[in-house]
């Protein structure tokens, strides 16, 4: 995947998480992120990254995301390899 199409999925996420009454507080809780942090941040790869790494954190949050934008259920996980940090990955 591009650099450009992971950009765009993050940018879904992003607004799928923020249309998330019961989700997007706690996303918040766990970044420390305010509603103004999350428009200055939401163009930086870094930022949307960081909000894939969030959804992929809980199997039923990304079949209900990529169910609600009709995307393969990998779409997340490919998305985040291609932005920044993506490519180191951790298992501990």
């Amino acid at each position: 995947m591009k650099t450009e199409q992971a950009e765009l999925l993050g940018a879904k996420a992003l607004a799928w998480l923020a249309d998330n009454e019961d989700l997007l507080p706690v996303f918040l809780g766990a970044t420390g992120a305010d509603g103004a942090a999350l428009r200055e941040q939401a163009e930086k790869p870094e930022f949307l990254g960081s909000v894939l790494d969030f959804l992929m954190m809980d199997d039923a949050w990304v079949i209900e995301f990529c169910d609600a934008n009709a995307l393969p259920y990998d779409m997340p996980m490919r998305a985040r390899q291609a932005l920044p940090g993506g490519q180191d990955v951790s298992w501990t």
